[in-house]
């Protein structure tokens, strides 16, 4: 078992990393992946019933309900204890709304649909006193992606002890509270109320609300800025050989709207339309940057004009260089056509609304076996290659 400091030390050794997107409950999904990536990782390093995902990959990433199980892997929880715990917080989280009736909590029902104590209570329990500055029971490197809502910035708050915030006069990052860096990630607007931190020794703090607010809800390509930026400490070499990026995500909806429809939404109907619309398009231009900067087996059709870009590669390079980065991108679309085959069964468009809303908890068991039927044909043993081996 490699120590924090090892992942994060010898900035020339091949780097791994994992990015996990944001979605509410369909973080569930995101599960199911996990499970086949940590089955084919631990096959390949001998079948230790102890390996975990913190074991291989350097840095992992997460935004929103992403950064939740960011940070339990990286404190050295296997996935199958990550499923238990967030079907439990699922259910706990998203079964207490504000209610509209109880005068003593108007003023926040104004602000958000959700009473946000038992989504802080169960990450207490989950986090407890670890902050982000411990090297013990963090194992490896952590990036939380926050949206620092008083000064409409994204905050990548990270692990390292070489940042700049970390340990400075400018900000002690290193002294929050784990649980309260994922509750500040997870602070969905509408959903719950924004998180306060204390980034500063006491000295000054910040409202933040939920990553996903921002062009990182898909995190990939804030994970590969934070390990490749001269800006941040972590400085790693770039190159296939050299760095593997590894995205999940939660499940996309397909948008198939008639013209005359989109014109009769109403302000309401299109409040509740936007956060998908923001959050796909988000995704997407991730998507096309980082197949543009590598040669993925994993690479999605973008559109009907350029296609995988299978022939396009930055600067104009030839694919045949390995491009930047090894680029893996798992995810699968919820909708009828996709999950009739998968799941065996028939679903209609009310099914595929339930498991296409952030915070129906009664989908999280589907929502898992979606995506371990998923990852158990696009994920592959060969997609993890022999110079990425620890």
């Amino acid at each position: 078992m490699k120590s924090l400091e090892e992942h994060l030390s010898n900035k020339t050794a091949p780097k791994r990393m994992l990015a996990l997107d944001g979605g509410g409950i369909r973080g569930a999904l995101s599960l199911g992946y996990l499970q086949r990536v940590e089955d084919i990782l631990r096959a390949q390093h001998g079948n230790d019933r102890n390996f975990t995902l913190s074991d291989y990959f350097d840095l992992i990433g997460g935004t929103s309900t992403g950064s939740i199980i960011a940070a339990c892997l990286a404190t050295g929880m296997k996935v199958a204890d990550i499923k238990n715990m967030y079907m439990d917080l699922g259910d706990k989280i998203f079964a207490k709304k504000y209610k509209w009736w109880n005068i003593f909590q108007v003023d926040d029902l104004l602000k958000a649909g959700y009473n946000e104590k038992p989504l802080e209570q169960e990450l207490q329990k989950v986090f407890g006193d670890i902050t982000l500055g411990d090297d013990q029971r963090i194992k490896t490197g952590l990036c939380i992606v926050a949206k620092r809502a008083d000064t409409n910035s994204v905050w990548p708050l990270i692990n390292h002890p070489g940042g700049r915030y970390f340990n400075s006069v400018d900000g002690l990052n290193k002294e929050i509270l784990l649980w309260k860096a994922v509750r500040a990630s997870s602070a969905a607007p509408t959903y719950f109320l924004p998180q306060v931190i204390d980034v500063g020794g006491g000295l000054s703090e910040a409202a933040f609300v939920d990553g996903g607010v921002s062009m990182a809800n898909n995190p990939a390509l804030q994970l590969l800025m934070v390990a490749t930026l001269q800006g941040f400490p972590f400085k790693w070499k770039w190159g296939s050989d050299n760095l593997l990026l590894v995205s999940i995500g939660t499940g996309m909806s397909k948008w198939k709207k008639i013209p005359s429809d989109v014109k009769k939404n109403n302000l309401l109907k299109w409040a509740q339309q936007l956060p998908d619309m923001f959050m796909q398009d988000a995704s997407w231009h991730n998507q096309l940057l980082l197949q543009w900067f590598s040669n993925s087996p994993t690479a999605w059709q973008i559109d009907g004009e350029i296609g995988k870009l299978e022939n396009d590669y930055i600067g104009n390079a030839r694919k045949s260089t390995g491009g930047l980065l090894s680029y893996l991108r798992y995810n699968t679309w919820l909708d009828m056509e996709t999950l009739k085959p998968l799941m065996k069964k028939e679903y209609t468009q009310k099914d595929i609304d339930k498991l296409i809303e952030m915070s129906n908890a009664d989908s999280r068991f589907e929502l898992y076996d979606i995506g371990a039927k998923a990852a158990s044909t696009e994920v592959k043993d060969e997609h993890f290659t022999a110079n990425f081996k620890l």
